[in-house]
């Protein structure tokens, strides 16, 4: 750990009215506030397995699990839910473009070796403190990785929009609206009200089969093994696509521990508390990167610490983390509900588009506004030639002819995507060329990323929630 001990007060918020005990309030109104977080975190969550292909059901169990397994290992300290990853959807992507059931454990098995690198670099945060260790991952090497999985995503959304334009603009406008005109738990879960406005509207239009909703029934197990990552090893097993998948998406790790740090200094600012010394970004990295491999190894999306519930912490004023808990709870049940899960199965793919069509530009803007607000200073040539690099092979490889890299190891065949190949060329770059990278946030430590008005948000509460800051400021 950095010598930092404790978080600047300057922008954070007024202690006076807070609650970090929210027993004092009582049972009734501490499960309010506990479904209040539920809501903000489901837009997010259950839209990445619908993008995916992957289990609705499983995604809401380990999502909670994953909370509380973050929670036991942050000592029940942290009041930060994890839900659905969206940095990992062009890894499922690209190893699962059309979501095939029989694919999709490979791609979760490159996932949980993502998950790997979380513990790997959790070690070495409490071994040197994390300023050394991110100086080989500067925002202009994560920057344009992330501008990249918005873009090469983009083809999807605009695919699945075609379906039906008017539908998927219903849920354009509803979330632009509600971003930007919206009040209180209203610009906490636009993603949410898009979901559920347009696909209202294409069901009011007659576009929504809702058979498989009346056959399923109402309680069942949210697991089946044939999805789960150990189902693959046995005669039939892929070597050369396990691999694949590995060295695809494990890239993609450097991109979200960068965000899970920024989370950490979001919350930290909100509760007036520095989560970033206790319990420490070791114990945070390590509750995420386990989260996100048993997530991975039984079928589920890659977890990750959410930006919308810091908002309703922001919004709501109890910081106790028990509320979280609560919700975590919710989700857990639900998982236990096929109907539920057939409900959103059934959701038509222009509803799907026009939400992703919001999300997947979003994204690539966050990786613009990362190089912006970190000041990558492109008047120098490395850091021109390395933006250069990623750029062009992360997206001229994955909509080339062939969409990968191809070659052989030892008999093996292994296709690496253009995502894989400028992560780590951009990577390589940063260590190799002469000059200084741009990340000086992290020099003395990550405490002055802590104050409110400078705090860098994670993905997911840049693409699904963008008043976070101006709530922290109120």
């Amino acid at each position: 750990m950095s010598d930092s001990k404790t978080v600047p007060t300057m922008g954070a918020p007024d202690a006076s009215d807070a609650v970090y005990d929210a027993r004092t309030l009582g049972a009734p109104k501490m499960t309010v506030f506990g479904i209040q977080h539920m809501f903000a975190m489901f837009g997010a969550t259950i839209l990445v397995p619908t993008l995916t292909g992957l289990s609705v059901s499983t995604t809401l169990l380990f999502a909670g699990l994953g909370t509380l397994l973050f929670h036991f290992l942050a000592k029940g300290k942290v009041p930060a839910f994890l839900g659905s990853s969206f940095a990992f959807i062009a890894g499922y992507a690209a190893i699962a473009p059309n979501g095939e059931a029989h694919l999709l454990p490979y791609a979760c098995l490159g996932v949980a070796c993502a998950g790997l690198l979380y513990l790997v670099v959790s070690a070495l945060f409490k071994a040197f403190g994390p300023q050394r260790i991110m100086r080989f991952f500067p925002p202009v090497v994560t920057g344009p990785i992330v501008i990249c999985i918005g873009l090469i995503l983009a083809s999807s959304a605009i695919a699945n929009c075609e379906t039906n334009w008017p539908i998927a603009l219903v849920a354009i406008i509803i979330i632009v609206i509600s971003n930007i005109w919206g009040r209180g738990m209203i610009r906490i879960i636009p993603i949410l009200l898009g979901v559920v406005g347009s696909y209202l509207a294409a069901a009011i239009g007659g576009i929504v089969d809702f058979t498989p909703v009346v056959e399923a029934p109402w309680i069942g197990l949210p697991v089946l093994w044939d999805n789960t990552v150990f189902a693959l090893f046995g005669p039939n097993f892929d070597a050369g696509l396990a691999i694949t998948a590995i060295i695809t998406i494990m890239p993609l790790a450097f991109a979200t521990i960068i965000e899970h740090i920024g989370d950490m200094s979001a919350i930290s600012s909100t509760c007036n508390r520095n989560f970033i010394a206790e319990p420490g970004l070791h114990r945070t990295l390590l509750g995420d990167g386990l989260a996100t491999i048993v997530a991975s190894l039984f079928g589920a999306p890659a977890n990750t610490t959410y930006g919308e519930n810091t908002g309703v912490l922001a919004l709501t004023r109890v910081f106790d983390p028990r509320v979280v808990r609560i919700a975590a709870g919710f989700a857990i049940l639900l998982s236990f509900c096929p109907k539920f899960a057939a409900v959103i199965s059934c959701m038509p793919a222009c509803v799907i588009g026009g939400v992703s069509l919001v999300l997947y530009g979003m994204i690539s803007a966050v990786g613009i506004r990362n190089l912006v607000e970190n000041h990558v200073d492109f008047m120098l040539s490395r850091n021109v030639l390395i933006t250069a690099l990623i750029l062009v092979l992360s997206l001229g490889i994955a909509y080339s002819a062939a969409g990968a890299v191809t070659f052989e190891v030892g008999g093996v065949t292994v296709a690496l995507s253009g995502l894989a190949v400028g992560s780590v060329v951009g990577i390589v770059l940063n260590i190799i060329l002469p000059g200084k990278a741009d990340f000086d946030a992290w020099d003395g430590g990550l405490a002055a990323e802590a104050e409110a008005d400078d705090v860098p948000l994670p993905l997911e509460a840049e693409v699904t929630n963008l008043p976070i800051r101006e709530q922290r400021r109120g």
